[in-house]
C-alpha cells in the first residue's frame, strides 16, 4: 500500500521530525541536483528526506544535525562486529599504509581465501569478487559452463543483485516477465517459483532437464522477512543432488552471521556453492563465490589447458583488494574466534520479546518475527486476526509478508524522532556490540512510537 501519511500537514510524527533534521533537508535537496532521486541506493528513500550520516561506531550513529541513533541498518548487513571494530580498523589502517590497490597478486589473498575456506563447510575454493551482485552473477556464468543447461531457478522475493539474471521476481515481475531495461531473452532464462508451493517446485526440478542451477537465501527472502521452511531446502538438496542440478546458496547477508560456518551449518544442508560478500570484507566493499574445488578448474588457465577445454572468463579491478582483505581477514578471525555470532542472535531474540509485549500491551494486532540476529515488524496489511504472541510467519502468504500497513513510513520517522534507525522494510539487523541499554531504548521507543501512532489515529484498525 502507498504511504500517503507522510504528506500529512498536520502529523506531530512528520512535523517533529521534519524540525529535527533541517542539515539532512539540506543536503538531500543538495544531493538530487547531481543524483537520480538525490540516492546511491535504492533501500535509502524516504519520505520527506532520508537521514545524512556523519560518524559511526559501535552500536551508535549520528546525523548532520548531531542526532544520535541506535543502528539497526547495520550496514546494510555488513557489521555484524558494530561500527569502528578495534581489530578492524587496526588491519584497514595499517594496510592503508601499504597500499589499497597493487593490480598485482598479493599475500592477504591466499589467507584470506583460506580463512574462508576453513570456516564454510561448502567452500573449497573461492574466486573474489567486488561485490555480492558480482558473486551471484559469476555463480549463473559458472554453473551454466559446468552443466551446459542454461535455465536457474529463482524464488519469488529472494533478492540475488541487481544485475539482469536477477532483475525480475524479489520486487515485482513475479511472473518471470523482463522488468524495465531487461531484454526478454535474459528474462526468459531464469524460471520463477515459490518457497511455500514445495510440490510444484519439486515437479520443476524433476519435469525439466535444462536447469543449472536454484539459487535460493537459505534463511528466507531479505533476511527472513519471508521465511524458508528448512524442510523446503532439505528437499531443494535432495532433488538437485538426484537431477544433478547445482544448489547455491545466497549467503550475502546470512553468511557468518547465523554462525561462523553460515547458515548452511546450522540447516546442516551443504550446498554446491555459495556467494558471500558484506560481513566476509570486513564491512569493506567485496565478495566471493565458494564452491567445490573441481567446478573452479573452469576458471584455472593450466587446468583448462590440460582438459583442452575454453576457459570461463572473469576479470575484476577491485577483486581481492589489500585493504578489503585485510578487513575480511581480521572481521573472520574475531567471527572464528568469538561468540559474536551468538550474542547477536541472543540480542535480538530478546529484542523481538520486547518488541512483542509492546504490541500485546497495546492491543495491536501487529507482530515482531525473524531468526538469528535480525527481527522483522508484519504490519498486518490485510487486517487479519492477529496475536502478537502466537504469530507464525509460514503461515502467511509470501506476498503478504512484504506488503505493509499504510502508516510504517510514519512509523520508522517516529523511532528516528526517538533515536533508533530501523530498515523501511520495517526490520533491522543486529550488531554484536549492542547493548542492554540499546535494548531499553529500542523497546521505549517502539512503544512511544506505536501511542503516537494511536494517537494520530493510524491504528484504529488494527486495535
Amino acid at each position: 500500500m502507498p504511504d500517503t501519511s507522510l504528506t500529512e500537514t498536520n502529523s506531530p510524527i512528520v512535523a517533529t521530525f521534519r524540525e529535527r533534521t533541517p542539515a539532512s533537508a539540506a543536503l538531500y535537496e543538495r544531493a538530487q541536483a547531481v543524483l537520480p532521486g538525490g540516492l546511491a541506493h535504492d533501500t535509502r528513500f524516504m519520505k520527506p528526506w532520508p537521514i545524512y550520516i556523519d560518524r559511526a561506531q559501535g552500536s551508535k550513529k549520528w546525523d548532520a544535525d548531531g542526532h544520535e541513533y541506535v543502528d539497526y541498518m547495520g550496514g546494510h548487513g555488513a557489521l555484524l562486529l558494530g561500527h569502528g571494530h578495534p581489530a578492524v580498523l587496526e588491519a584497514a589502517h595499517a594496510q592503508l599504509d601499504l597500499g589499497t590497490h597493487y593490480g598485482s597478486c598479493h599475500p592477504l589473498e591466499a589467507e584470506w581465501a583460506e580463512i574462508v575456506c576453513a570456516m564454510v563447510p561448502s567452500a573449497e575454493k573461492v574466486r573474489f569478487t567486488a561485490s555480492g551482485t558480482e558473486a551471484t552473477l559469476l555463480g549463473i556464468r559458472l554453473a551454466r559452463a559446468i552443466t551446459g543447461k542454461a535455465k536457474v531457478v529463482h524464488f519469488s522475493t529472494h533478492f540475488h543483485g541487481w544485475h539482469d539474471h536477477m532483475a525480475a521476481g524479489y520486487m515485482d515481475h513475479f511472473d518471470g516477465s523482463a522488468p524495465r531495461g531487461v531484454q526478454p531473452e535474459v528474462a526468459a532464462d531464469v524460471l520463477p517459483a515459490r518457497t511455500d508451493r514445495p510440490d510444484e517446485v519439486r515437479a520443476l526440478l524433476e519435469e525439466r532437464d535444462d536447469i543449472a542451477a536454484v539459487f535460493l537465501e537459505p534463511t528466507g527472502a531479505s533476511w527472513g522477512r519471508v521465511p524458508v521452511d528448512p524442510a523446503f531446502v532439505a528437499m531443494l538438496r535432495e532433488v538437485t543432488a538426484a537431477r544433478g542440478i547445482l544448489l547455491i546458496f545466497d549467503e550475502v547477508i546470512s553468511g557468518f552471521r547465523v554462525a561462523p560456518g553460515c547458515a548452511q551449518t546450522e540447516l546442516g544442508i551443504i550446498p554446491d556453492m555459495t556467494t558471500l560478500a558484506k560481513i566476509a570484507a570486513g564491512g569493506l566493499p567485496g565478495g566471493l563465490l565458494a564452491g567445490k574445488a573441481e567446478y573452479f578448474d573452469l576458471l584455472d588457465f593450466d587446468a583448462m589447458a590440460a582438459a583442452g577445454a575454453e576457459k570461463v572468463l572473469h576479470f575484476g579491478t577491485f577483486n581481492a583488494n589489500p585493504l578489503s582483505a585485510a578487513a575480511g581477514i581480521a572481521a573472520l578471525k574475531v567471527i572464528r574466534d568469538t561468540d559474536v555470532c551468538a550474542r547477536a542472535n541472543a540480542y535480538a531474540e530478546r529484542l523481538r520479546a520486547g518488541m512483542t509485549d509492546v504490541l500485546a500491551e497495546e492491543g495491536v494486532a501487529w507482530a515482531l518475527y525473524g531468526e538469528y540476529s535480525g527481527f522483522h515488524l508484519f504490519t498486518n496489511p490485510k487486517r487479519r486476526d492477529c496475536d502478537p504472541r502466537a504469530f507464525d510467519p509460514l503461515s502467511v502468504d509470501i506476498f503478504e509478508l512484504k506488503e505493509n500497513a499504510p502508516s510504517v513510513g510514519k512509523l520508522r520517522l517516529g523511532m528516528l524522532n526517538h533515536g533508533v534507525d530501523m530498515n523501511g522494510w520495517p526490520g533491522g539487523l543486529i550488531s554484536a556490540v549492542h547493548t542492554d541499554t540499546d535494548l531499553d531504548q529500542t523497546v521505549n521507543a517502539f512503544r512511544t512510537t506505536i501511542r503516537d501512532l494511536k494517537d494520530e489515529g493510524d491504528l484504529a484498525d488494527w486495535t
